[in-house]
């Protein structure tokens, strides 16, 4: 007789997503735990605790936190949702944007520098105005448009003058003239589940900045797309996000591996956080 499985939940906060992937477990009775990232340690000598789960879900709001979570529980030969693998490459734009050029895909002009003077060189070879976003982020925090000289001037000094690892990097991407919206698809294995629209008068659409959600139709060229980008990353529980260029057409903005979706599951009607655990079930019942 086969075991029940077991599964892991790492999280930071029970925000409603959380509560929803807790509840389609309890629902299906299974056998989970939940792990707070704030509680957690790892003993490097004593993986056997870990290895009774046959996979842990990463839902960590640090980016820090849950990446070396990943690594380790990778390094126990535990499986996880999102490897340790993708999350490196999703949780930082510089490798997202060296990935989906790889693989040939659509993406917003960008250009990286490492110094101040260096950066200002390309802000004024691109033309402005240019977006300045950190390579490490989330929710729409510390974006830049920048729309002339003095701007990218001021606060590029402001960023050197913080002087941290996260701000020696200078991610400069064109800015786009959007339909006061952008596209969030998510994307679960080799399926695209559904996809909103993220609206809002604002440059920055992110819902936690505000944006409204509607129903995105599915067309085999925002499927097609989503697809091939989650396969660039590593594949797995991803949401895609995509902007729609006047010229270009759809581009592959970011890639989320611990998307909130608590816009998306209502707006849509899709029971995203079943499939989740669905998805989950599957990785797990794969290693055993």
């Amino acid at each position: 007789m086969r075991r029940r499985l077991r599964i892991g939940v790492l999280y930071s906060r029970v925000r409603v997503e959380e509560k929803w992937i807790f509840w389609a477990m309890e629902k299906r009775g299974l056998d989970y735990e939940r792990l707070d990232d704030r509680a957690v340690s790892f003993d490097l000598e004593k993986p056997a605790p870990w290895r009774e789960f046959d996979a842990v879900l990463e839902r960590s709001i640090s980016y820090t936190s849950g990446l070396n979570a990943l690594r380790i529980l990778n390094a126990f030969g535990v499986p996880t949702v999102n490897t340790a693998a993708v999350a490196q490459v999703c949780g930082d734009k510089l490798m997202t944007g060296a990935a989906l050029a790889r693989a040939g895909l659509p993406q917003p002009h960008t250009v990286i520098a490492f110094t101040p003077e260096a950066a200002l060189e390309a802000i004024e070879t691109m033309g402005y105005p240019v977006v300045l976003k950190p390579v490490v982020g989330s929710w729409g925090r510390l974006l830049a448009k920048i729309n002339d000289r003095d701007a990218a001037e001021a606060i590029l000094e402001h960023k050197a003058t913080l002087g941290s690892v996260q701000h020696s990097v200078f991610y400069i991407q064109e800015y786009i003239h959007k339909p006061g919206r952008d596209i969030r698809a998510i994307v679960v294995g080799d399926r695209v589940l559904t996809a909103i629209y993220r609206k809002s008068e604002h440059w920055i659409t992110n819902t936690a900045r505000g944006g409204e959600g509607e129903v995105c139709p599915l067309t085999p060229e925002i499927e097609a797309l989503c697809l091939a980008a989650a396969q660039a990353v590593g594949g797995g529980l991803l949401a895609v996000d995509l902007v729609e260029h006047p010229q270009k057409g759809l581009l592959v903005n970011e890639i989320n591996h611990t998307m909130e979706f608590h816009m998306a599951q209502p707006v849509s009607g899709v029971d995203i956080a079943d499939e989740i655990v669905n998805y989950t079930i599957e990785i797990a019942k794969k290693a055993t």
